[in-house]
């Protein structure tokens, strides 16, 4: 049982939407992300997932709205739902997510990251 510094942890690393795990619970993993510009429109099939903003501004555009989130601020997407993470800044993100979950869910490309580095 070790603390987990956030601080700490998202100054290990520069490159964006390359998730990273920091911790794990009950089947979920927590995972630590820098997010910049537009991510790929996605869905995840069988996972909820829940961004927490630890640093920024995020913008989760769905088809017919965009949700904007502030430091603080968390929002849980269920699974089946068509989302675009947009980081207009540089933003710091907290992920928890079930054990296997893609971090482009339905969607391969030159952004899915299949074996999250733990740090």
């Amino acid at each position: 049982m070790d603390k987990v510094n956030l601080t700490e942890k998202f100054a290990q690393f520069d490159d964006y939407w390359h998730p990273r795990i920091v911790g794990e619970l009950n089947g979920q993993q927590v995972k630590v992300v820098k997010l910049k510009g537009a991510f790929v429109w996605h869905h995840h099939d069988v996972e909820d997932e829940l961004f927490l903003i630890i640093k920024g501004r995020l913008i989760i555009q769905f088809r017919d709205k965009d949700v904007v989130l502030e430091e603080g601020e968390f929002l849980v997407i269920p699974k089946g739902i068509e989302h675009r993470p947009l980081a207009e800044e540089e933003c710091c993100v907290m992920l928890f997510e079930p054990v296997g979950t893609l971090n482009t869910g339905n969607v391969q490309d030159e952004k899915t990251v299949a074996a999250p580095e733990v740090i």
